[in-house]
């Protein structure tokens, strides 16, 4: 079972997710994190293989502080295809493209 994990510090990794749930079956533990700093968007995904230590999971860690942040856990929803996609932020500068002249 695929759990969400929401209100995570900034400052936690993957590693430090999987921490948070030691003494649970993790098989997978992934921060998500903005592609262009790197820097953390502040939730992730946990994957338990056994469906009732998920659940386990979910009572025991939801609300729990971590880092001065109680943490939101609960099971991942799908992603849903039809879900219109955020178009990419563009960054204009004064370095190339538009109205030149020579």
């Amino acid at each position: 079972m695929k759990l969400y994990v929401g209100n995570l510090p900034f400052s936690i990794d993957s590693e430090g997710l999987k921490k948070v749930f030691e003494g649970f079956e993790v098989s997978e533990a992934n921060v998500i994190s903005d592609k262009f700093s790197g820097r953390s968007k502040g939730f992730g995904f946990v994957t338990i293989d056994d469906d009732e230590s998920a659940k386990k999971a979910i009572a025991e860690l939801n609300e729990k502080e971590v880092d001065g942040r109680k943490i939101k856990v609960n099971e991942a929803k799908p992603m849903d295809p039809d879900r219109p996609r955020r178009p990419q932020q563009r960054s204009f500068n004064n370095n190339g493209g538009g109205n030149r002249r020579y």
